[in-house]
């Protein structure tokens, strides 16, 4: 079975760089790192908030990445992280390119 890139955009009301920090440490492996099956990682301030867009080698990749360590962590409370979980968004990407 040929499995395809996977992207998903979060988008979290009032959303800081301060609470993207905090979070962005106490789910990924290390400063620079990306998480096992993640190939892209950018986050930015947005109209509204803060964005954060990744892309996952597959699917299976993202939600084993969500269900093992972003849900966890998140539902645990990161001090300083982000209050409320994000609007998401998921695509099912055609093309990634470098």
């Amino acid at each position: 079975m040929e499995t395809s890139p996977y992207g998903v955009v979060h988008f979290f009301p009032g959303g800081t760089k301060e609470q993207y920090e905090a979070s962005i440490a106490a789910v990924h492996p290390g400063a620079g790192l990306l998480p096992d099956g993640q190939i892209f990682h950018a986050g930015g301030s947005s109209a509204g908030g803060w964005t954060i867009m990744a892309v996952h080698e597959s699917k299976e990749s993202w939600e084993k990445f969500r269900d093992t360590i972003l849900m966890p962590r998140m539902q645990a409370g990161i001090e300083g992280g982000f209050a409320s979980p994000p609007e998401e968004t998921v695509v099912d990407l055609y093309k990634v390119m470098p």
